[in-house]
């Protein structure tokens, strides 16, 4: 069953751009730099992002240096599809069993 947690999650990955750096995160880890340059965003508005991203647990950071390097918690992406698989196997029960409410 989808909770808050998941509806907030949503949110956070209904964000272009953010989807995009998860994206390109579930590739290989990179750092700001790169992302600014992947992404085209200005390093502020994609650092706001980050933090977004930090905040939801959906990526963690690994200083190296002088630079942060950021790494996608797939764990958090497979529970957030779970739930959807259980709702949509849900949904396929209720269709099979041709389960529906009479109307008064």
């Amino acid at each position: 069953m989808l909770t808050s947690l998941d509806t907030d999650l949503m949110r956070v990955l209904a964000d272009p751009l953010r989807l995009q750096i998860v994206t390109l995160l579930a590739r290989e880890t990179l750092c700001t730099t790169h992302l600014v340059e992947e992404t085209g965003a200005r390093q502020t508005n994609l650092s706001n992002h980050m933090r977004v991203l930090r905040e939801a647990g959906v990526v963690e950071t690994e200083p190296c240096g002088r630079f942060v390097y950021y790494k996608l918690r797939p764990q958090v992406l497979e529970a957030f599809a779970g739930a959807f698989a259980e709702l949509a196997e849900t949904a396929r029960t209720t269709i099979a069993a041709d389960r529906k409410r009479p109307c008064p």
